[in-house]
């Protein structure tokens, strides 16, 4: 559920610890999402009959303004067919869901690329990580004192929360993640495509070669990999070629969405 502020967020919220408050007034409005205890008031059609809800304040100034205009919070999944690549831009909203849907609120690119960090907490009150997103782990340990645990497995079928599939966010064209220059003689003869960090792959066609950020900003990697991945499935190229990035900050949360979308994950 998305909602206009922390106070109004917690209306809906059977019980908030303190860690919660501490982080909604560093990171809220933001890409940062509480799975909470929800009241008897949030229907169990939003939470697929979970007693817990995952409730955000998102940043853009378009959806704050709506969420404003509104005296409920919004319910909104993502818009983009289940399991697909995320959708960027309002362009990609059209692409994916043109005439199914009555209109789109054109806010802008997005200017983080990749879904919210959603966490949620234990019975001692401990911060568990249910998946990485624009916010880092180590970020909000700064605030806490201490370490974020990663939250228990959940069944497939049944996840506790978005993103926790083995495969999601995956491109029609297969996807395989390593060495580039090892891969790719895998696959010699192959119309290739590939995406990396900061250097351009030797031997690829013009084209077919997405740095994601030459400036090694991993935030600037992150606000382009879905745009990269749409790009390349209507380049209509036979295997993605990615590298692993650096496992620190969003990059984490990039290597996830990476690791979803890989090829051996729909065999």
């Amino acid at each position: 559920m998305h909602c206009a502020s922390w106070s109004t967020a917690q209306q809906y919220i059977l019980s908030v610890p303190e860690k919660a408050h501490l982080l909604a007034e560093k990171f809220m409005p933001g890409p940062l999402t509480f799975l909470l205890p929800k009241k008897d008031t949030v229907p169990d059609l939003v939470t697929a009959g979970s007693e817990k809800v995952a409730i955000r304040i998102p940043a853009h100034p378009l959806t704050l303004a709506l969420l404003r205009s509104i005296d409920f919070p919004l319910a909104a999944p993502s818009a983009n067919p289940f399991g697909y690549i995320s959708p960027t831009s309002a362009m990609h909203v059209s692409e994916s869901l043109n005439g199914k849907i009555p209109y789109i609120l054109d806010g802008g690119p997005s200017q983080v690329g990749l879904e919210s960090t959603i966490i949620g907490f234990d019975e001692k009150e401990r911060v568990l990580l249910y998946r990485w997103g624009g916010i880092a782990a180590e970020e909000i340990e700064s605030i806490i004192n201490e370490k974020v645990l990663a939250a228990p497995s959940s069944p497939q079928k049944n996840p506790e929360t978005s993103g926790r599939l083995k495969s999601h966010y995956a491109p029609h064209t297969p996807l395989y993640i390593g060495d580039i220059d090892v891969l790719k003689n895998d696959f010699a003869g192959k119309k290739i495509a590939t995406i990396s960090f900061t250097k351009n792959i030797e031997g690829i066609q013009n084209g077919y070669n997405f740095t994601l950020s030459p400036t090694g900003n991993l935030q600037e990697a992150a606000s382009n990999l879905f745009a990269a991945l749409r790009k390349i499935d209507q380049l209509q190229a036979d295997v993605i070629l990615s590298e692993i990035f650096p496992d620190e900050g969003i990059g984490r949360a990039i290597n996830d969405r990476l690791s979803r979308a890989r090829a051996d994950n729909k065999q």
